[in-house]
């Protein structure tokens, strides 16, 4: 099939409570959308995009992972794009296969998978599934607002939960306390951990570049109720914003650590395909001044690109300024007492579902 090409002139959509600012088409997609002037004035207070909700039906549920820097070889994303909406969302590109924009549709079309747990069952019910903990949470959030109504990370848990199965979550959202019960029991047997990303502290700052996320005092909120609940927890200062963020790092750890983290990692922002333009463009909206600062230390941690997808590099950066960043982050760390990881999880108490659970999956 001969692939066409072409530019579409469309109207700009409206935008309030998005970090987006615009809704470019997919690089695989034949034709571009641009913003044009059409002689109309503009709305002076444009109603919000509302979410639109799609449900898939998969096969499988289970992701696999090969990745030598990643600390985990599967993982499950019970939603594609989320409505939290963080401008620099790494995964925003995966929008582009569903022919979607990695921009405000990413944000506003999103995708559930009602049927993951039954999917997970008959998954783990496979003679030679061999248990190792499954990642939620490394694409998009399991605990965006959506979630709320639509339950799946908690039956997902609860099956977990049923066969002795490790997990280990990341999130932002402060949904996750609904689920304590369950999570506090796996952790009682040694079978979850949970990581809180924390960016910054300037709720403002939060607001604009993740703003249907929980401000950041909620989120240290949710670590002080996990960690009440004997769940081990990390602090997970992701994204560091060069330039943006990056003076807060101490901060952010004192403030966990008196919450009750128990770990803290940090990763250095990365902006993949579709994100470094999308995330200039906010940069250049909301804060002008900051712009040719933020993206000349963003280059410099990347060997002169907006992003390095090698191996042991994308996570940390490299360079001066992404050095000064990791001696910073170990200082602090061990100041504050985060001098351990969290315990390893255990893997012998997997019991695969009994007959009668597998027949029942089908239905």
């Amino acid at each position: 099939m001969t692939k066409t090409s072409g530019t579409i002139a469309v109207g700009r959509p409206k935008v309030r409570g998005r970090a987006a600012r615009t809704n470019d088409t997919g690089r695989f997609e034949p034709y571009s959308r641009v913003a044009v002037d059409d002689g109309w004035p503009a709305e002076e207070d444009p109603q919000p995009l509302r979410t639109e909700l799609a449900l898939e039906t998969p096969r499988g549920i289970i992701t696999r992972n090969t990745s030598p820097d990643i600390p985990f070889d599967r993982s499950i994303n019970p939603y594609r794009g989320c409505e939290h909406g963080c401008i620099y969302c790494f995964a925003r590109p995966s929008h582009a296969w569903l022919g979607l924009s990695p921009g405000l549709d990413f944000e506003t079309r999103l995708v559930a998978k009602p049927n993951a747990a039954a999917v997970l069952r008959a998954t783990l019910a496979r003679p030679g599934y061999r248990p190792k903990p499954i990642a939620i949470g490394t694409n998009t959030d399991p605990y965006q607002p959506v979630e709320a109504r639509m339950r799946i990370m908690r039956s997902i848990l609860e099956v977990l939960s049923g066969q002795g199965h490790p997990v280990t979550i990341v999130t932002k959202g402060s949904l996750i306390e609904r689920d304590i019960d369950i999570l506090a029991e796996l952790a009682g047997r040694g079978l979850a951990h949970v990581g809180i990303s924390v960016t910054g502290l300037d709720p403002r700052l939060s607001r604009s570049m993740e703003p249907r996320a929980p401000a950041p005092a909620r989120r240290l909120q949710v670590i002080g109720r996990l960690a009440a609940a004997g769940i081990p927890v990390r602090v997970m200062v992701a994204p560091v914003v060069p330039g943006l963020t990056d003076h807060e790092i101490e901060p952010i750890l004192a403030e966990a650590r008196a919450a009750g983290a128990d770990a803290a990692s940090w990763i250095m922002l990365r902006l993949p395909l579709e994100v470094a333009p999308l995330f200039e463009e906010w940069l250049l909206a909301t804060r002008p001044e900051r712009a040719k600062k933020v993206m000349g230390r963003v280059r410099d941690t990347h060997g002169g690109r907006t992003y390095d997808p090698a191996w042991g590099r994308r996570m940390t950066g490299e360079g001066v300024y992404a050095e000064m960043i990791g001696r910073r982050f170990a200082l602090a760390r061990r100041r504050l007492g985060f001098n351990r990881d969290l315990p390893p999880l255990r893997c012998d108490l997997f019991r695969p579902p009994s007959r009668d659970d597998r027949q029942m999956s089908l239905f």
